[in-house]
């Protein structure tokens, strides 16, 4: 907790005054930065830098005050800030959990910087992130990881550790940064109870205290720490910040009232900007954040953040791996929702970059998920969760596609990798890289089984992998390369990291090699 005495002194301005002993004390009982720093959604001329003050990141309110305090920040251009270019205070508000937002401008277009954090004696450590390229500049090149699907008790986050240490212009998280419950056992070969690698503080989140713990968890861990600290982050949400497969007010759990469960997600979107380094406009209304937007790295690539929860209609045949219904072809359906689907046109329609990237994250080809196992039988089985079930939306998408040249599509959710093309009827139109979780699922292995049955009937999909890891995107103006790194394990210390394969799409062409 902080020393009273010593934050009336500091809030009154006679701390200025006092001996230097008393000015060196800490405020507080701990160290404040626990949950380390990062930053996000960068433009450029700057990007946002996150801290959150937690010296009991446990307690009530993070062991904090019910005090807004002012915490200074710092932005230089070299890594042991002897050149200063720009700094100033930032509110830490009780309301938000004393988290700090703060949208850093005014500095050099495609430019590396460091920040930091500071109170009273207490610093942080130092982040790094880097701005976009100027505005309709000519980038020749771009390279960026994509992570996600992070369950802490399935494995650990060794994947973050290697992405930290790899040369990045950014990151992009597609969701699922926290998992809402605790299952009640692992099972390994044979269907066997066997450990958890480690545990959850709680069995399952609601209010938002508990979706405060929840993160303050999962930002304990120094591995997810570093990798936040190393490059910004451009975030979004899936469906476990809040409940499995939710969408709009609909809980999957069906007998959780719409009105009940809008609470629940208000609590958890608080949450998720509380501990995410994004802008004031992802500010939630309610229980409601539009999280759609776009980033331009020069006139190299548009990469187009998507939203497929929030505005996205019921899952037809009430969710699940099933055969097509009625529903899966209702032309009212939607998975972006009406006002996300026109942004995300007249976002196509400037057509001032070469490479067109959609970041969202569920499937989009439409995969028959026979395998020959457990999912099999006559007919074609889908995955309702995906945009396959919601084929006039997907469609609409494809035909979208289209229209356009050299489209990349970034996706998460399946903890398996995937490479593969999207069709507008018989025609390629673009690539899909569904990248791999980076704990859940626990170790994996090179193929499940069945996979090769899934490939047989998918022909499509030309690379799959059961493993965990991040994807890395290289892109220059004639290809667009997306490496597929794995790790060995994740449920012990020491696991490796290794490219398994890389996808490639030349400019030009909707050709997906496989290498």
């Amino acid at each position: 907790m902080l020393n009273r005495r010593l934050f009336i002194a500091g809030a009154t301005g006679t701390a200025l005054a006092a001996p230097a002993i008393v000015r060196a004390q800490s405020w507080f009982s701990a160290y404040p930065f626990k949950l380390g720093v990062a930053a996000g959604d960068p433009s450029s001329d700057g990007f946002v830098i996150w801290t959150k003050l937690a010296p009991e990141p446990y307690a009530p309110h993070g062991g904090m005050p019910m005090s807004l305090l002012q915490v200074k920040w710092e932005v230089a251009s070299d890594d042991r800030f002897r050149t200063i270019v720009a700094a100033g205070e930032a509110p830490a508000r009780p309301e938000l959990g004393h988290s700090v937002h703060v949208e850093v401008s005014g500095l050099q277009a495609g430019t590396t910087y460091w920040y930091r954090f500071s109170i009273g004696s207490d610093r942080s450590l130092f982040g790094r992130a880097k701005t976009l390229p100027a505005a309709g500049s000519a980038a020749n090149r771009l390279r960026f990881a994509i992570a996600g699907c992070q369950h802490y008790e399935s494995g650990l986050y060794t994947a973050y550790r290697a992405m930290a240490g790899d040369d990045l212009d950014f990151v992009y998280h597609y969701g699922d940064f926290i998992y809402e419950y605790s299952p009640d056992y692992n099972f390994g070969a044979g269907g066997l109870p066997v450990p958890k690698i480690r545990e959850h503080r709680l069995r399952e989140v609601y209010s938002l205290d508990d979706y405060r713990a929840h993160y303050a968890q999962h930002l304990l861990d120094l591995d997810l720490q570093a990798a936040r600290a190393r490059h910004a982050f451009i975030s979004t949400f899936d469906d476990h910040e809040i409940h499995n497969n939710w969408v709009q007010d609909i809980s999957q759990d069906r007998d959780i009232p719409n009105q009940v469960f809008a609470l629940r997600r208000a609590a958890a979107m608080q949450a998720w900007y509380e501990f995410m380094p994004v802008r004031a406009a992802l500010f939630p209304d309610g229980r409601v954040i539009n999280a759609h937007r776009r980033f331009n790295w020069g006139t190299l690539a548009a990469i187009n953040v998507l939203d497929t929860r929030s505005w996205r209609s019921d899952q037809p045949c009430d969710d699940g791996f099933k055969p097509i219904c009625a529903g899966v072809n209702d032309p009212e359906a939607t998975v972006l929702g009406q006002a996300q689907e026109q942004w995300l046109d007249t976002s196509f329609a400037r057509r001032d970059a070469t490479w067109t990237c959609v970041a969202q994250q569920i499937m989009m080809m439409p995969l028959d998920r026979r395998d020959g196992g457990r999912t099999q039988g006559p007919e074609k089985i889908i995955n309702i969760d995906s945009w396959a079930g919601y084929d006039a939306a997907r469609r609409r998408m494809m035909r979208r596609f289209s229209r356009l040249d050299n489209v990349v599509v970034l996706t998460g959710d399946e903890h398996q990798n995937f490479a593969g093309q999207l069709f507008d009827g018989d025609r390629p139109v673009a690539m899909e890289n569904v990248i791999t979780s980076i704990s859940s699922g626990g170790d994996g292995r090179d193929l499940r089984n069945g996979a090769d049955v899934l490939m047989a009937a998918n022909p499509q999909v030309k690379f799959m992998n059961d493993q965990r890891g991040y994807g890395v995107c290289e892109v220059t103006p004639d290809a667009w390369q997306t490496h597929y790194m794995v790790l060995d394990r994740v449920s012990s210390p020491g696991g490796t990291i290794s490219r398994r394969a890389t996808a490639t799409m030349a400019r030009g062409s909707t050709n997906v090699t496989i290498s």
